[in-house]
């Protein structure tokens, strides 16, 4: 049988490098293959940091959860109590139709809305529909660089485009993780940074999950490539955009991690929302959020995205085994980077697999596909 470090190994030729982890129990299998740069300067090594991108999404909804079981928040609360930019939403009469021909909303979008990614905003499998191209247009291509605009700018801009879909009626993906950003940040008076840092990543000991990069551990970042005509081209290095605050905390796609650190957020939720004898979410939540909320239509309309199964809280929930990896409640995500996180209940098994090449679909790559077909195995 092959180790995991020979399955990243036999992938040598599509990225720079990778970590990878596997752990069934105690003690985690991992392997880092590589090099943290395409110019082979920098080996990689098992606390590499990485841009993690959508594996943000399920750490900001454990967050929100967390002011839920606060008190704070409710599922069903409309979320114009704290972002009243959003209180009056105008939806497009049709999907197809001109961003112009609009109707009113007939129910406000609520807290749990955002969550299940059916709030009215987001990317379809049609981008070119007009509301979602303006949407893009105003907010810039999630694959971009991080977002230009203060959280509040930001929210104001959103404001002045038009749902696709009337709040609860269709799963579309992204934007609801980054309006649970803003909404963490206006019901706790807090920046999303400081109030991740202290309310998730020191309690599970992530010393190295954050929306930037301290000066000391940028030798520790690896670079971010595209795949080009002409072979791997640079997007972002060491000392890029995480080597700094950004105006915009993404809590869709604006972490940096480690194997390390995602191990122990996947340990969190097996545990059921405790670490040692601390409890921070309850385990209520937790299923909550590792269960899947859409129906089989919006699971299907979603099929570029979720390839059929289903989604959780910022995460997806796998429904049925269509693949030989896939596991009735298997929850997780895959990071436009490169990234991949998942953590298996029924197993007692996390999953991690980081990578610095962007992905240029929504469809796993060939070393994904391998990494977990190893990792299910018994």
């Amino acid at each position: 049988m092959a180790t995991l470090k020979e399955v990243l190994t036999r992938h040598a030729a599509d990225v720079p490098g990778a970590v990878a982890l596997v752990a069934h129990g105690e003690q985690p299998e991992v392997a880092a293959v590589g090099s943290a740069d395409a110019q082979s300067t920098v080996p990689m090594a098992p606390d590499s940091l990485f841009r993690i991108a959508s594996l943000t999404k399920p750490i900001v909804a454990a967050a929100v959860l967390m002011l839920v079981d606060d008190g704070e928040l409710a599922l069903d609360d409309p979320v114009a109590r704290w972002l009243p930019e959003l209180a009056s939403p105008m939806v497009v009469r049709t999907p197809a139709g001109p961003v112009d021909d609009v109707v009113p909303a007939v129910r406000p979008i609520t807290v749990e809305d955002l969550l299940t990614f059916r709030c009215g905003y987001g990317l379809a499998a049609d981008m070119t529909l007009p509301a979602v191209d303006l949407l893009l247009q105003v907010l810039g291509h999630p694959a971009a660089s991080p977002r230009g605009l203060p959280p509040d700018e930001w929210l104001a801009a959103l404001a002045q485009v038009p749902l696709l879909h009337q709040p609860g009626e269709a799963f579309l993906y992204d934007t609801g993780s980054d309006l649970q950003g803003v909404l963490i940040s206006r019901v706790t008076g807090r920046p999303l940074p400081q109030f991740l840092a202290e309310r998730l990543f020191e309690p599970l000991g992530m010393a190295d999950t954050g929306f930037f990069v301290p000066t000391a551990a940028l030798g520790r970042l690896t670079s971010a490539y595209r795949r080009g005509e002409e072979g791997l081209q640079l997007i972002d290095s060491p000392e890029g955009r995480w080597s700094s605050p950004p105006p915009f905390p993404s809590g869709a796609a604006g972490l940096v991690s480690t194997a390390g650190d995602l191990l122990a957020f996947g340990r969190f939720l097996l545990a059921e929302g405790t670490v040692g004898d601390h409890r921070l979410l309850t385990p209520r939540s937790v299923h909550a959020m590792t269960a899947n909320h859409l129906t089989p239509a919006q699971r299907e309309a979603g099929r570029l995205f979720l390839h059929g199964q289903g989604w959780g809280y910022g995460g997806s929930v796998d429904v049925e085994a269509e693949q030989p990896w896939e596991v009735p409640g298997r929850y997780g995500w895959v990071g436009g980077a490169g990234t991949a996180w998942h953590v298996v209940p029924a197993t007692g098994t996390v999953t991690v697999l980081l990578t610095q090449v962007e992905l240029t679909s929504p469809d796993p790559t060939p070393l994904m596909r391998e990494f977990w077909t190893y990792a299910a195995k018994p």
